[in-house]
């Protein structure tokens, strides 16, 4: 069963949730607008329903409750150390310091270490290119996909996004994870008590399987095969390497509440095209009217930006959620 609620009322839902058990107010609200906006882009796989999971892990410890992102600023770099806090706030801060640093230098690296779940990869890159810079993001995640030719989970599914500002109209939004589908459609399917559609994933033997169970217990099948087992290796350098961070086989469950931090990393880069060439809007419009020219073409993120202006003020939630954050919301720990 689910439930229509208002955006106000899930965000202060949610908030109230998180401050219950430690989040301080900022990381808080940063939180809950990041998950939120998920449910309002279709995304719902990384939207409220992740947040009971967050919120058992901060109560156990496992997530650093009130951890505050630290920011060292390098040059071109921004490094950021989530400190085993929500991955949210520590995003929010490195957006922050990047958007003066690329206008002032051109492009700039954010590299973000000892972190937690990445969210919506297109969300901080679509920030960025509100704000008239290219952006692009990776985020490593706990195993779940083996490499090529293998039965042991090593890379995480690995997502990909890539955003560009446009003249007049929303940026365009490219969001991908490098499994077929996102683990979290797995974890959804496992608490409905439904199956999944074969292709998505292998049991522990590497056998199609549509049970969610073995699926969790197995791997995720890469996207493009043996070419998306070698983009989510890239992304396991580019995050975990660069910043000091685990690797996908070393990180524990976003998703279980007992064990030691995931720590995973994430990176994001943001050009300021105005530093690369003169009239890049109008040079890429060029290239965005061939498509549409084509019938049945149409651009990445549009159907996410349709989704956001009809639902406009309220969210249908899964009932057993917004239960469980009212449990969470008028407890303490």
């Amino acid at each position: 069963m689910s439930r229509m609620v208002s955006l106000s009322e899930a965000e202060t839902l949610a908030v109230a949730a998180l401050e219950a058990v430690g989040v301080p107010r900022w990381e808080a609200e940063v939180t809950a607008r990041a998950l939120i906006d998920a449910e309002r882009d279709g995304l719902a796989s990384h939207g409220l329903s992740r947040l009971p999971f967050y919120l058992a892990q901060a109560r156990s410890g496992k997530v650093v409750a009130d951890a505050q992102a630290r920011v060292e600023v390098a040059g071109s770099v921004i490094r950021v150390d989530a400190r085993h806090g929500l991955a949210f706030p520590a995003i929010a801060r490195g957006v922050e310091r990047a958007i003066p640093l690329a206008r002032e230098l051109g492009l700039v690296a954010v590299a973000i270490g000892g972190s937690h779940h990445f969210g919506v990869a297109g969300a901080p890159v679509e920030r960025l290119a509100r704000e008239g810079l290219v952006a692009m993001a990776f985020s490593n995640a706990p195993s779940a996909m083996a490499p090529w030719g293998g039965k042991r989970p090593l890379y995480g599914t690995n997502p990909i996004a890539f955003a560009t500002p446009r003249r007049g109209t929303d940026p365009l939004v490219i969001d991908l994870s490098l499994s077929k589908v996102a683990r979290g459609k797995v974890m959804l399917a496992k608490k409905a008590g439904e199956p999944i559609p074969e292709g998505w994933a292998l049991d522990i033997e590497g056998r199609p399987t549509t049970d969610p169970d073995a699926a969790i217990a197995g791997s995720m099948v890469p996207a493009g095969d043996a070419k998306g087992a070698s983009l989510a290796l890239m992304v396991e350098l580019l995050t975990a390497g660069l910043t000091g961070s685990h690797f996908g086989f070393q990180a524990s469950s976003f998703f279980e509440p007992e064990g030691e931090a995931p720590s995973v990393g994430h990176l994001m880069l943001a050009f300021d095209p105005a530093h690369f060439s003169d009239g890049y809007l109008e040079h890429i419009e060029a290239l965005f009217q061939a498509m549409l020219e084509q019938e049945g073409v149409r651009l990445p993120g549009t159907r996410r930006h349709a989704l956001r202006r009809e639902r406009g003020e309220s969210l249908e939630l899964p009932e057993a959620v917004v239960d469980e954050l009212r449990a969470y919301a008028a407890s303490r720990v």
